[in-house]
């Protein structure tokens, strides 16, 4: 499985707004819904389904990385986002360091081995110094793209 096939282009933030864990999480599921990948209907209860995972502990893994997730039962596919935060978010991180890198994923119910090939390769690709810097260095969605589309080659 590869980066692009569940981040949703469309969905890419460079310069997250959000200071705070709610607020970059329902930042990045709007962007997630503004893609078109749910509805206004839903976006709330996707939104509390990844803060509910939060409070089973915090998807911030250190080092400036969070990967927030959920599985929700009115998606019929994995999708996922990334965001940068200039800024750095609090975001109750394990090494208590803000977080600037998000990658978050949303998976149907019915599909636990497609979530955790998702979490795999992502967790995989953040233990790689040099697609973090160049994450960290991109300027515009399509930068983190070209990101991305590099890890997935290099990955094959």
């Amino acid at each position: 499985m590869k980066l692009l096939d569940f981040v949703v282009r469309e969905s890419v933030i460079v310069d997250l707004k959000a200071t705070g864990k709610e607020e970059a999480i329902r930042e990045m599921v709007a962007g997630l819904r503004d893609a078109g990948q749910f509805g206004d209907e839903e976006m709330e209860n996707v939104v509390r389904a990844i803060l509910n995972r939060e409070e089973l502990g915090s998807t911030g893994i250190g080092m400036g990385v969070a990967v927030p997730h959920t599985r929700h039962p009115t998606l019929r596919r994995l999708v996922g986002t990334v965001a940068l935060s200039r800024q750095g978010v609090e975001f109750a991180a394990l090494d208590g360091d803000p977080v600037d890198i998000f990658f978050l994923l949303v998976s149907p119910h019915d599909q636990p081995g497609d979530h955790l090939r998702a979490l795999e390769n992502i967790s995989r690709h953040l233990k790689d110094e040099r697609f973090v810097s160049f994450l960290r260095q991109a300027q515009t969605p399509q930068a983190v793209v070209e990101v991305l589309e590099e890890a997935d080659e290099a990955a094959v």
